[in-house]
């Protein structure tokens, strides 16, 4: 959908070049439509070396076995939606170890994907039955002959073959920044 009306004040949106692009900008005020973006986030939960995913049972992908995961609600720090929705989906908690990768999907919603290795901490994998219809622990020999999306196997690639260590949560960083979540090498 193509933005049309300003976001700050409710005026038109006109083309105008702005940092060398053409964007839409308010005939009004100083807001500027920057483009349409999502942020999804997904877990990698291992546990006794096997790894935690979830049945789609909604569409896209609906029968397919993925990762845990979903959109951050605009203010939501992600490393905490991911927790929810780990616990949401699958019933399982789990925290943040660190980021293992992440996607950058160019597209009409420029899509930007966080995968997270995260810590189990308790609970047995049980379904939502709303967006995921089945949910389990499965080791990498197991999932062979199961529907995995292929993102789903490239991440789980990148968790248990991945040589590098992540960005880590900063739990106690140097100068606390209120509301901001930040991770470092």
């Amino acid at each position: 959908m193509e933005a049309k009306f300003c976001m700050s004040c409710g005026a038109a949106l006109e083309p105008r070049i702005v940092d060398g692009e053409e964007r839409k900008a308010c005939t009004e005020c100083s807001y500027v439509h920057w483009g349409n973006y999502s942020i999804g986030v997904g877990a990698l939960v291992e546990r006794d070396g096997k790894y935690l995913l979830v049945r789609r049972a909604q569409n896209p992908g609906k029968g397919n076995w993925t990762n845990p995961g979903g959109y951050i609600e605009q203010l939501e720090l992600f490393n905490k939606t991911i927790e929810r929705e780990v616990l949401e989906e699958a019933g399982v908690e789990a925290v943040v170890k660190q980021i293992v990768a992440v996607r950058d999907q160019p597209r009409s919603i420029h899509n930007i994907y966080v995968a997270f290795a995260m810590e189990y901490i308790s609970g047995e994998p049980t379904p939502d039955n709303v967006e995921v219809d089945a949910a389990g622990f499965f080791s990498l020999e197991e999932l062979e002959g199961m529907p995995v999306a292929n993102f789903t196997r490239w991440l789980l690639d990148v968790a248990h073959n991945g040589k590098s260590v992540g960005l880590n949560l900063d739990a106690e960083p140097c100068v606390p920044i209120e509301g901001c979540a930040l991770f470092r090498v």
